[in-house]
């Protein structure tokens, strides 16, 4: 009987102890960092922009000043006197 009083003691002392409520420990060690997620799509590309206005024309020039009148030139020279024949003169046509 002694053993079995031993063992009933036992029993009952581990029963209670799962029922006794103890201060918690130190907290463990910080987990691992998880891994950087995957790189997002690129954007779509933005609208094309619009085509600039064609500028006016321009106004037209002045007309520029009207040149002065050259000089007179000079008189020419006379010319030789022609000479005399007294002979018969022959007229050769051109081919």
């Amino acid at each position: 009987m002694k053993y079995k009083n031993l063992i009933a003691a036992t029993l009952t002392t581990l029963a209670l102890s799962a029922c006794m409520t103890v201060p918690p420990g130190p907290a463990g060690p910080a987990g691992a960092t998880g891994t950087t997620g995957a790189m997002g799509n690129t954007g779509a590309t933005g609208a094309r922009g619009y085509t600039g206005y064609t500028g006016e024309t321009g106004d037209t020039g002045d007309t520029g000043a009207t040149g002065r009148s050259g000089a007179k030139g000079n008189t020419g020279s006379t010319g030789s006197r022609g000479s005399s024949s007294d002979g018969t003169v022959v007229i050769v046509p051109g081919r």
